[in-house]
């Protein structure tokens, strides 16, 4: 049986159309396939290889790990080096009341183990979130993501869950003395890269302050410089209670975290004990890689260069067919008139060599989120790539 044949019966599927890609070797800004084709990444694997694929010092860090141990205790157990230099690295890095990590495996588990601990330290059940945000897929995760077209099938949800409009601060009246958090993206993602006002965020900040309620920054896209900084709430003068992270946060490997002072985190310690419970988080493996990737990202300035790099590639892409670019940093939504229009677009980028996608919550505008580590040359290279499929598939 062929390999795509055994992809397609025995691999699940998440789409009846999905992109088929046979991968025999990624490296740097480029996968290839085992026909020897070269693949422009200008998606990192949906905002994970921010620092390019196989990038040689987390690889090395990997090997190193490897040669000392990999699983040996279920999560919060045993002292772990790598788990240390990670937290420890993560706390130096994030304001004082950012202290304590609780390793997981993936953003839709940081964000149930965000939901949890908001629950424990305040004793309330009500969660606000904000109409078309994507927190996950698993139970808890999806019930607080604002998009009913990915939820229906699979109600009932979480109760006690309510939505707001994003960067709306009339809304925020909403948040009262009953509501646990407020779980919010501080830059919208699957939304179609939705940017708040920094008066918007700051009046969420204040109203969850005089509330008592707890603010949950999920910034499992925007993490690890892909907005310009190395979280992206930094640029926006506000702190939460709680950071969710993930994607890019293991230079390529599974990793995710929820984050929070050690007063809030020494709730799910007792009353119940194993108050939250993880087999393979914190994996030693995956924390050597995530400090490896904290390295290269300050080690070569790649923040630095985001924003120039942003605005290269606005400038190269720019057409009258486009409806919109929303952009922060190396983050893109390019908007047309139709999903169809995308589709072709995104297609026939793939054809010539370049990998974009869709918005599953905003399908009339693609995704770009090349790695930081994306040469000037690729840049332009990519941009043409996107300009010819912008013009191929003019409507007639």
């Amino acid at each position: 049986m062929d390999s795509e044949r055994i992809f397609l019966d025995h691999v699940a599927q998440t789409t009846p159309y999905p992109l088929k890609v046979e991968v025999a070797r990624a490296e740097g800004t480029s996968i290839f396939d085992t026909a020897g084709k070269e693949y422009l990444d200008f998606v990192s694997g949906i905002a994970v290889s921010n620092i390019g694929h196989r990038h040689p010092h987390v690889v090395k860090a990997i090997k190193d790990q490897l040669d000392q141990y990999m699983h040996v205790m279920a999560y919060g157990e045993f002292i772990q080096s790598p788990q240390n230099r990670l937290a420890e690295k993560l706390a130096s890095l994030l304001p004082e009341q950012l202290s304590t990590s609780y390793f997981v495996n993936s953003g839709a588990e940081a964000n149930e183990g965000a939901l949890k601990l908001a629950k424990r330290v305040t004793g309330r059940t009500q969660i606000i979130s904000c109409k078309k945000s994507y927190h996950g897929g698993t139970h808890g995760a999806l019930s607080v993501s604002g998009n009913e077209m990915k939820k229906y099938a699979f109600r009932p949800l979480l109760p006690d869950v309510y939505f707001i409009e994003f960067n709306n601060i009339d809304d925020l009246a909403q948040i009262t003395e009953a509501t646990a958090c407020v779980i919010i993206e501080p830059i919208q993602g699957d939304a179609g890269v939705r940017i708040p006002s920094k008066a918007y965020l700051k009046a969420l900040r204040e109203r969850c302050t005089e509330t008592g309620a707890l603010l949950i920054f999920d910034e499992i896209q925007t993490g690890y410089g892909r907005t310009g900084s190395l979280f992206a709430f930094q640029q926006f003068d506000v702190v939460p209670d709680i950071l969710t992270i993930a994607k890019a946060m293991g230079g390529g490997m599974p990793m995710g975290a929820f984050i929070s002072s050690k007063s809030h985190m020494e709730q799910l310690t007792f009353n119940p004990v194993l108050g939250h419970i993880t087999t393979f988080g914190g994996h030693p493996v995956n924390c050597a890689a995530a400090v490896a990737n904290l390295e290269v990202i300050e080690n070569e300035n790649l923040i630095e260069g985001v924003e120039k790099k942003g605005q290269l590639i606005e400038s190269l892409i720019g057409h009258p067919d486009i409806i919109e670019i929303r952009r922060i940093g190396l983050m893109f939504a390019v908007e047309f008139k139709s999903a169809e229009r995308v589709a072709r677009i995104v297609n026939q980028c793939l054809e010539d060599g370049l990998i974009t996608f869709w918005f599953l919550s905003c399908p009339e505008s693609f995704r770009l989120a090349p790695p930081l580590t994306i040469s000037e040359a690729d840049i332009k290279r990519g941009c043409a790539i996107i300009k010819n499929a912008i013009e191929v598939t003019m409507e007639l």
